[in-house]
């Protein structure tokens, strides 16, 4: 049966993916307002908040949540997360977000992203993997299309931003296409 009960440890060139703990808290705390914005995230939530759901996430075993961590500094530089998972239809959603622009564009989030999709079809034996990104977001769209996500459609106005609607554009990868690259 599927299960995201083993929280493992995955490790990258760039990056390190282990699971969440309450420490990482402090970490995803400080989020930028544009990292917000990209993930369509109207509120932070206080660190007592966040250190009570980091606490938990290890019970889980229908999601994994894993930090990310820059292997060249230790910092945790965000979180990848598959949630969702359908037991029925082996499949489960993705996200990702890294906390602040100075860990963007250096291959964090590629990194991360193929890692936890290996996990996810190579060991976990899931089908499909899904996720929804802002059409303000083009950059994480390249990301997604490199690690061999398909647009599939999109949902209109799906986020009300700033007094103006935006789309998401619904994607996926197959567990072939995954194995095909």
């Amino acid at each position: 049966m599927l299960s995201f009960a083993d929280k493992p440890t995955l490790t990258g060139e760039l990056v390190t993916l282990r699971p969440v703990e309450v420490h990482d808290a402090v970490h995803l705390a400080g989020i930028e307002p544009e990292t917000l914005r990209l993930t369509g995230s109207h509120r932070t939530h206080d660190l007592p908040a966040l250190e009570r759901w980091y606490a938990t996430r290890a019970e889980h075993t229908d999601r994994l949540d894993l930090a990310i961590v820059e292997r060249a500094t230790g910092e945790v530089a965000g979180e990848v997360v598959l949630n969702n998972l359908d037991l029925d239809n082996h499949s489960c959603s993705f996200r990702i977000l890294l906390v602040g622009a100075r860990f963007y564009g250096r291959g964090l989030g590629s990194e991360a992203t193929r890692l936890v999709l290996g996990h996810a079809f190579e060991v976990v034996g899931v089908h499909r993997v899904e996720l929804e990104v802002y059409s303000f977001n083009p950059r994480a769209r390249r990301v997604y299309e490199k690690a061999g996500f398909v647009h599939e459609g999109i949902k209109r106005h799906a986020l009300l931003w700033l007094g103006e609607w935006v789309d998401a554009e619904i994607m996926s990868v197959l567990a072939e296409e995954w194995a095909a690259r």
